[in-house]
């Protein structure tokens, strides 16, 4: 027998007492829904974001009104609402300075009357199911004054204390947002909540999220190309299989062969597809939907005519590493083919000889974010940089060709191994007990480190089998 609306639910483990499941009952009568909470996390939104969509198909009419205080409220969080329900939900920041925002209520109009869900519970995944939350439901037949108050009291905050989320405010907001210390802990319920019966399941998340979105927004307004520059960490990669997934046939471009086998691996887990094969090498794919080639193999003119692939034969095209695509193999691929759309990811879009690359995708950069916003974000683990000062090297008697040092005998000077000892003296100053320190010198390699330190040399040839063995 289904069980209707509870008075009183104090979370557990019985999902049907969940105040997720109470909302869903709710939300499947409505007429208007009202929602006026401190914060919104990713993990509650997802809970909720298909029975609001089904509402919103039936023309109900929903308002949401959240906190930005102390920034529990992610970005991720609003444009997983903006993305998916657009200007079809009316999305509010509370905006009264010097007042705590603090409420919890979920207010639903029925044809014939109307209910409230109050207590403690917050958009996230651990407060709308088994977390210890105290909630309280009433209707208006049962207590029509107190209820009405409610509704006046948020009607009075969300029209005349409050700014709307649209896109500008949305973006400062995630411009400004630092990741707060609470949330940490909070998502660690949320993840302890997450009963996936060890499925991994694979979803954007973060700065994947407001990617995803600029990119929604970006090809909205008519754009063809793009460019996402992310730090490394962010999931670059992923970030593009979830983009591509509404075009039919993909290619993915980047210039070594590792890259796309793992490449392959994320398409794969988020489009849920083996309809994937590769070109390069001996590898000649051509009837698969996702097709991963390098650049070295297709930017041949043997491979880039009508005989093999038509110009328009791919919806979407990814270009790893963008900051290599001005050269003439990347550039003849571009020129080539005319997809429906064109995605470039770097970390590092600022080449050091000067060359740009921005005009390449029509100067239409919809996102980025940088190793300090990454951190600052909680999405990148912190680090400590240490600067040494070099001693071993008299640059002095160096020559110096054009305003810099002669690479070679620079060169010349640093395989000399003096480095070492200068190296093992604040390695031991500033060493941590837990960390593992890796050096890694494309030059210096081989040459011998006197025994200072249990080392091990890895040259391109086998660095992946370098990482598993001693990273892992």
């Amino acid at each position: 027998m289904e069980i209707g609306p509870c008075e009183v639910i104090t979370g557990g483990r019985d999902k049907k007492r969940f105040l997720l499941y109470q909302l869903e009952l709710s939300m499947l009568k409505a007429e208007r829904i009202d929602m006026i909470v401190s914060f919104l996390m990713e993990s509650g939104v997802r809970m909720i974001l298909d029975d609001l969509e089904q509402a919103l198909n039936r023309g109900v009419k929903i308002r949401i009104l959240t906190g930005n205080y102390l920034g529990i409220t992610q970005p991720g969080a609003l444009c997983l609402i903006k993305e998916r329900l657009g200007d079809r939900v009316d999305l509010r920041f509370y905006n009264e300075k010097g007042r705590s925002f603090h409420p919890k209520a979920y207010i639903f109009r029925r044809k014939d009357f109307g209910e409230i869900y109050i207590g403690s519970s917050n958009v996230s995944r651990s407060a709308l199911t088994s977390g210890i939350e105290w909630n309280y439901h009433f209707d208006e037949r049962r207590d029509s004054r107190n209820f009405h108050q409610f509704c006046g009291t948020f009607e009075d905050l969300f029209y005349n204390h409050s700014i709307v989320i649209n896109d500008e405010v949305l973006k400062q907001y995630s411009k400004e947002w630092k990741r707060p210390a609470v949330i940490r802990d909070m998502e660690r319920y949320d993840s302890l909540d997450d009963e996936t019966d060890g499925e991994v399941v694979f979803q954007p998340r973060g700065a994947q999220i407001e990617a995803l979105y600029a990119l929604k927004n970006s090809r909205l307004e008519g754009a063809e190309k793009a460019l996402i520059c992310a730090a490394t960490g962010i999931g670059k990669t992923y970030l593009a299989a979830f983009d591509s997934q509404p075009y039919e046939r993909v290619l993915f471009v980047a210039h070594r062969e590792e890259i796309l086998k793992q490449a392959a691996e994320s398409f794969r887990n988020v489009r849920h597809s083996d309809d994937y094969g590769f070109f390069y090498g001996k590898e000649k794919t051509r009837d698969k939907s996702v097709i991963f080639a390098s650049v070295s193999s297709l930017g041949k003119t043997d491979y880039l005519n009508e005989s093999y692939f038509a110009r328009d034969y791919f919806d979407y095209i990814v270009i790893d590493e963008f900051h290599h695509a001005v050269t003439d193999q990347y550039k003849k691929i571009m020129e080539y083919f005319k997809p429906r759309f064109l995605l470039g990811l770097t970390a590092t879009p600022e080449r050091m000889d000067g060359r740009n690359i921005y005009a390449l995708c029509d100067y239409n950069v919809p996102y980025e974010i940088g190793l300090k916003d990454a951190i600052n974000k909680g999405m990148l683990v912190p680090f400590h940089y240490y600067g040494i000062l070099d001693e071993t090297v008299d640059y002095s008697k160096i020559r110096i060709v054009k305003g810099k040092y002669d690479e070679e005998e620079l060169t010349k000077e640093f395989i000399k191994g003096r480095q070492y000892e200068l190296i093992y003296k604040y390695y031991m100053k500033y060493r941590s007990k837990k960390g593992v320190g890796i050096l890694l010198f494309t030059h210096t390699c081989g040459a011998d480190g006197k025994g200072i330190l249990p080392s091990q040399y890895s040259g391109g040839s086998c660095i992946q089998r370098f990482r598993r063995r001693v990273c892992c």
